[in-house]
């Protein structure tokens, strides 16, 4: 017969991921004629519980190379943007834990998908993908038999007396001079 006894351990208690398409307006030292290209790197963020919901601070830097002066001369401006996104993650199980890990990774990292020039600024649309794991104290029931398992018996089989008689039964006296005479044969055969 067994029983269940309780184990607390930390487990994923909630799981969501959210699709964000937002546009910046990067103002510029000259005005644009062209842009060549943008690139978004160095994307820090992380999450943290604030009223039930969870918010992901972060920055990345935004990298533009545009041409100016009727496209005779250009120039590449960086910009650090910070954002931060709030979201309501469906908790799976509730916990008694007020203590919660937040872990944020980035599915999809932000990428520009679009830069236009307007006026002496450039407007671009940033997209990128969060992943948010909420991770906290749950409670696994597992069952224990209460019973103990009956010991096996270990018998020792490197040596013994039946194994003694098989050693004894599978000598060949007459091994060596089996051997000799194989040998004498096979050089006479020669």
């Amino acid at each position: 017969m067994s029983a269940f006894k309780e184990i607390v351990t930390k487990a994923i208690i909630g799981k969501g991921k959210k699709y964000y398409k937002n546009s910046y307006t990067i103002e510029t030292e000259n005005i644009p004629t062209t842009v060549l290209g943008c690139w978004v790197i160095n994307h820090k963020f992380k999450g943290s519980e604030v009223g039930g919901k969870i918010v992901v601070d972060g920055s990345f830097d935004v990298n533009i190379w545009y041409s100016y002066d009727n496209d005779t001369k250009t120039t590449v401006i960086t910009q650090k943007i910070p954002y931060s996104e709030s979201v309501m993650v469906r908790q799976r199980e509730s916990t008694d834990s007020t203590v919660k890990d937040i872990v944020v990774r980035s599915l999809k990292q932000p990428n520009c998908t679009n830069a236009k020039e307007n006026g002496k600024s450039i407007k671009v649309e940033i997209e990128k993908e969060l992943g948010i794991e909420i991770v906290g104290d749950t409670k696994v029931k597992v069952a224990v038999e209460e019973e103990e398992e009956p010991w096996d018996i270990i018998e020792d089989t490197e040596y013994n007396d039946t194994v003694a008689k098989e050693i004894d039964h599978s000598i060949d006296k007459d091994y060596l001079s089996k051997q000799n005479q194989d040998t004498t044969k096979e050089e006479s055969k020669k």
